[in-house]
């Protein structure tokens, strides 16, 4: 039985363990909770697609029935199931195998659509949905679907996809719950002010989805700047041609262009919604925290941590803009796989010290407002190799408290299962292993505090289970 928001579980206790029989029992391992203390144990009872205990052994195989499937971990480890929150599925499932980054000229555009139709776009997603339960992903958030994408070359990004996932959450086959930001600007390209204004107007005034807890749409998404290997994210220090970018808004002076773009953050916050910003450089970002803090301090506006805004990439944030973010209550949504790969390119645009002072997520960690992502098929969907990509940065700045492994592996693991979570707002109910919490869980074969973030990517992905149902299982 599905159910919403407003049906959010109540706070429980260890379980229930003199109730029913469980549906599911997985025992015999480690339970990784991923709560901020770290809680640990070696099993837990699944019921009605709710956790319904987590314990000992003995405690939870009490749940055991006639009718319960029973999970023998032999030494593996459950964790909360992955939330990739920038993925774009409908754009994976038309290109996959191909990535971005795999492309011998990452910058060309496909000659043809990839999608033209309905039935093209649904067996997209479909087949999006599959590739990631092959990996423990259960929640995603497709940034950026809509109108401003109607002629767009792909096809991948079409308004009509909305419609796809509503179909598909009401008919019960998506196989992760999904986040979708509403697009009315053009992807990476300039943006009319007055046409996104009227679709915040319109997503403001929208009735709320059947289930969010399946398929929600909390706000827009907006292009600030584009990327600093391009020499386009606006940026206070100089590239090698000595310009500082621009941002992503029609207008005839840069100072209008701001202006416009600050228009529109507050516009967004107005009326109640989530933005997710692209901004990479970090007067791009500067220019957004402003924004909001402005829309906050207007009377009987929401605070922006109500909201949950959301910088995307922020290559270029500066500890202090991650600091007030923090403050503020705004995510910062990063890539490490992009920013493993890149620095030597930002290198010959902006030079060393400032690709060594880039994507700095020990200060975000620091922080409390690293969320981290794929952006499939920018890149491959591999959180496993997320997260060691991120450890690895993290070491190489020296920042979030770089000599303790197993306290940095629990934040970046955290950074893409329970603040991810809490990106969607959704905390209360998914993104940790929790009594009452939604059964969405990833066993791997290996501990990862075993292994170590390094390691990780070596460990296979050998089920996953979506609100108490398996839907994938690796054969053998």
């Amino acid at each position: 039985m599905r159910w919403s928001e407003q049906d959010a579980p109540s706070e429980r206790g260890e379980g229930d363990e003199g109730g029913a029989a469980a549906d599911l029992v997985l025992r015999g391992g480690v339970v990784r909770a991923l709560d901020a203390a770290g809680s640990r144990a070696e099993a837990l009872a699944v019921r009605g697609g709710r956790i319904a205990a987590v314990g000992d052994d003995a405690t939870v195989s009490a749940l055991i029935g006639a009718g319960t499937r029973v999970v023998e971990l032999a030494g593996r480890a459950v964790l909360p199931g992955i939330n990739d929150s920038h993925l774009h599925a409908s754009w994976l499932g038309a290109r996959w195998p191909r990535t971005v980054f795999g492309e011998a000229d990452p910058g060309a555009a496909p000659q043809d659509p990839l999608v033209s139709n309905r039935a093209k776009r649904r067996e997209a997603i479909l087949r999006a949905g599959r590739l990631l339960a092959q990996l423990g992903i259960t929640s995603y958030t497709e940034p950026g679907i809509g109108p401003g994408e109607d002629d767009g070359d792909t096809g991948c990004f079409h308004s009509e996809a909305i419609g796809i996932y509503r179909e598909l959450a009401d008919r019960g086959e998506l196989l992760q719950r999904v986040t979708l930001l509403e697009l009315h600007g053009i992807l990476d390209g300039p943006s009319d002010v007055e046409t996104v204004l009227a679709g915040i107007r319109s997503r403001a005034a929208a009735a709320p989805e059947a289930d969010p807890a399946w398929f929600a749409i909390p706000g827009v998404k907006i292009f600030g700047d584009l990327i600093p290997l391009t020499r386009q994210a606006w940026t206070a220090r100089s590239y090698d041609d000595g310009g500082h970018g621009d941002l992503l808004v029609r207008g005839d002076t840069l100072e209008q262009r701001a202006e416009r773009l600050a228009e529109m953050l507050r516009a967004a916050h107005a009326a109640g919604l989530q933005v997710g910003l692209h901004a990479t450089g970090d007067r791009t970002i500067g220019l957004a925290l402003d924004a909001f803090a402005a829309a906050a301090a207007e009377p009987g506006a929401p605070s922006v941590r109500e909201l949950g805004h959301v910088l995307i990439h922020g290559d270029l944030a500066t500890p202090e803009q991650l600091r007030r973010m923090g403050d503020l209550g705004v995510w910062l949504n990063a890539q490490p796989g992009i920013a493993a790969r890149t620095g030597e390119w930002l290198a010959s645009r902006m030079g060393e010290a400032v690709a060594a002072e880039a994507w700095d997520y020990g200060a975000a960690l620091d922080a409390g407002v690293l969320v981290l992502s794929s952006d499939a098929p920018v890149l491959d969907f591999d959180w496993r190799r997320g997260v060691a990509d991120a450890d690895a940065r993290v070491l190489a700045s020296g920042g979030a408290d770089a000599g303790d492994a197993d306290a940095r592996l629990l934040a970046l693991l955290r950074a893409y299962t329970a603040v991810p979570a809490e990106q969607d707002r959704a905390a209360a109910w998914k993104g940790t292993i929790e009594p009452g919490k939604v059964a969405d869980l990833v066993v791997l074969g290996r501990d990862p505090f075993a292994v170590g973030a390094a390691g990780l990517p070596e460990v296979p992905v050998e089920l996953t289970v979506l609100d108490g149902r398996v839907v994938f299982e690796r054969a053998g």
